[in-house]
C-alpha cells in the first residue's frame, strides 16, 4: 500500500495509532524510521534548524526491518515494539553511537555496555534512533550558559517562537524532538527541572519520576541523590506506556532497591478520563512575585487549569500551604555530589580518551577554548577546588537538610495536613523541593499565552505516586487537549 507521509502522521500519531496502523499493515518501522529522517532532515538541520538532534543512530533501519520482520513471525512484543525513541546524550548506549553529555571532550566515547533503562528499550522492541543535544553537563559547565547550549552540539531552538524563546532545562533536546515529530517518544534525565521545564516550555507531557523508580545504572551523573531519567512525549498516554517499560530493580543500582517488595505497576491503568472526579488537588499559589511578573507565568491560564479541575469534579483546597517552600535552599548536595559523581565517572573511562577527571576536563577546554569555552566553565572550576570525599559538614548537612525540609516539613506535611491526593504547581515552579525530596511530578500543556509561548502545569505528589498522578494529569489533558503542533517553516 502507498500512503502520503505527511498527511499520514499530520495528526502526530500515539503509540497505540501506531501500533494499529503496523497490526494492518498501513505502514511498517522501517517507513515510519525513514519518515523521521527525512522529517529531521527537513527541520532539524536545515529550514528553521532545531538543532534537537545531536546524533542518529546508524543501524536504525536495520533494526526497524528486524522488528518489522518479527512482528510478522511472531507478533509484536508489547507497545513499544517498532516505536522510534531519542535519548538525552547523557545516556549510554553500547553501539555505534557516542555518549558525550554535550561535551567535546567525549565526542568519541562509546560506551562499554547499555544503560540499564536501554536495555529495557531493546527489550521492549524499541527503534532507538538517536542522540538528542542538552545543556552540556546538564548545565554543571557554566552560570551564563544558555539552556539548551552544549560544545558539542549548539543551541537547541524553541520551536514555537523566535530564536530567543526560553527553551527549557538540560533535556530540552528530548522535548523538542517529541513537540516537532521527529520522533514519538524521547527520553530526558532530570536532577532540578530538566524533564519539566523543556515539556512546559516546548508543550508536550514530561514525567520526572520518584528517585528510584528508574535505575541510574548508566547515566552522566550530576548528584546522586536527585538525578533521574523520565519520559517525554506528546500525550500522558504516550508518556505512561514508555514510563512502564523503563522501571526495573536493577541490582547494580541501590536506588531501585527501595522497590522491591512493591509489585510492578502497570501504570496505563491509571488512564481514566474521570480521574478527576473526587480527586483531592492542592492549589499552590505562594510561587514568587519575581515568576509571577515574569514571561513564564499566565494567570488567567492558571486559573483556566483550577476552573477546569473544578468542572471536572475535583475537590480543590486553594492556596495551601508548603511551610519550607520559601526557606533559602542550600546547594551543598548539587555542589559536592557533581564533584564526587563526575570524577567517578571519568575515572572509569578507556584510556584513550582525552580527559579522566575534573581538572583534565578543564585543561581540554581551555587548550581548544575557542569551540568549548563560548560561556566560560566557571561551574567547573568551582566545583574542581571541592573536596571529593563527601564528609564535610557542609555537604552533610545540606544533605539532611535537604530531606527534612523537603520531604517532612514540605511535600508530605502539605499532603498530610490537607489530605491531598496531589498538588498543583503553575509552570515548574515547584521542581527544586520536589527534586530535593526525590518525589514526582508530572507536566502537562495548559494553553499558550497571547505571544504563542507555551504554558503548563504540574502535579506532584509523594514518593512512587506517579499512579495516582498519571490519573490526575491523563484526565486533565482528556478535558481540555490543549497541545498545538508547532508551525515550522521550511
Amino acid at each position: 500500500m502507498s500512503i502520503n507521509f505527511d498527511e499520514f502522521f499530520r495528526d502526530e500519531l500515539t503509540i497505540n495509532d501506531i501500533q494499529v496502523a503496523m497490526e494492518n499493515e498501513v505502514v511498517t518501522t522501517k517507513e515510519m524510521v525513514k519518515y523521521y529522517l527525512h522529517r529531521i532532515a527537513k527541520y532539524d538541520q536545515d529550514g528553521p534548524k532545531v538543532n534537537s538532534i545531536l546524533e542518529i543512530n546508524p543501524d536504525a533501519i536495520f533494526i526497524a526491518e528486524a522488528l518489522d520482520y518479527e512482528r510478522k513471525v511472531s507478533g509484536a512484543r508489547g507497545p513499544l515494539h517498532g516505536i522510534p525513541v531519542f535519548l538525552k546524550d547523557n545516556i549510554e548506549t553500547h553501539d555505534s553511537m557516542h555518549t558525550s553529555a554535550g561535551t567535546i571532550a567525549l565526542e568519541n566515547h562509546i560506551a562499554s555496555q547499555d544503560a540499564f533503562l536501554v536495555e529495557r528499550l531493546r527489550e521492549a522492541g524499541a527503534v532507538i534512533l538517536g542522540k538528542t543535544n542538552m545543556t552540556e553537563l546538564a548545565n554543571g559547565m557554566a552560570s551564563e550558559m544558555w539552556a539548551g547550549y552544549s560544545s558539542r552540539g549548539g543551541q537547541v531552538l524553541n520551536p514555537y517562537g523566535d530564536p530567543d524563546l526560553f527553551v527549557g532545562g538540560s533535556s530540552s533536546g528530548s522535548a523538542v524532538a517529541v513537540a516537532t515529530n521527529f520522533t514519538v517518544i524521547s527520553i530526558g534525565t532530570e536532577t532540578d527541572a530538566s524533564i519539566l521545564s523543556p515539556a512546559i516550555q516546548n508543550s508536550v507531557v514530561g514525567i520526572k519520576p520518584t528517585v528510584g523508580l528508574i535505575s541510574r545504572r548508566g547515566i552522566i551523573p550530576f548528584t546522586y541523590s536527585q538525578d533521574t531519567a523520565g519520559p517525554l512525549a506528546r500525550t500522558v498516554t504516550d508518556a505512561t506506556l514508555l514510563l512502564e517499560v523503563l522501571t526495573g530493580i536493577d541490582k547494580c543500582d541501590p536506588a531501585t532497591y527501595k522497590r522491591k517488595d512493591i509489585p510492578h505497576q502497570e501504570y496505563s491503568n491509571y488512564l481514566d478520563a474521570a480521574g478527576l472526579k473526587g480527586a483531592r488537588i492542592g492549589i499552590f499559589m505562594g510561587a514568587s512575585e519575581g515568576f509571577l511578573q515574569s514571561d513564564e507565568y499566565d494567570d488567567g491560564l492558571y486559573k483556566n487549569v483550577i476552573q477546569t479541575l473544578s468542572n471536572k469534579g475535583a475537590i480543590l483546597i486553594e492556596d495551601v500551604d508548603i511551610p519550607s517552600f520559601n526557606r533559602e535552599w542550600s546547594w551543598g548536595v548539587s555542589l559536592y555530589e557533581f564533584k564526587h559523581s563526575l570524577e567517578n565517572y571519568l575515572s572509569q573511562l578507556p584510556a584513550q580518551l582525552p580527559v579522566h577527571s575534573i581538572t583534565e576536563l578543564i585543561k581540554f577546554n581551555n587548550d581548544i577554548g575557542d569551540r568549548a569555552l563560548k560561556y566560560g566553565q566557571n561551574k567547573l572550576e568551582l566545583r574542581a577546588e571541592l573536596p571529593n570525599t563527601l564528609r564535610s559538614a557542609e555537604y552533610l548537612n545540606s544533605k539532611l537538610d535537604d530531606l527534612y525540609f523537603s520531604q517532612e516539613q514540605g511535600i508530605d506535611f502539605t499532603l498530610k495536613k490537607y489530605n491531598l491526593d496531589a498538588i498543583l504547581f503553575p509552570s515548574y515552579v515547584g521542581s527544586t523541593i520536589c527534586a530535593k525530596a526525590g518525589y514526582p511530578s508530572i507536566a502537562v500543556p495548559a494553553g499558550y499565552k497571547k505571544n504563542g509561548r507555551p504554558f503548563g502545569v504540574t502535579f506532584a505528589g509523594t514518593a512512587f505516586s506517579e499512579g495516582g498522578l498519571i490519573k490526575i494529569a491523563y484526565a486533565y489533558e482528556q478535558a481540555t487537549n490543549h497541545r498545538r503542533t508547532p508551525k515550522l517553516r521550511v
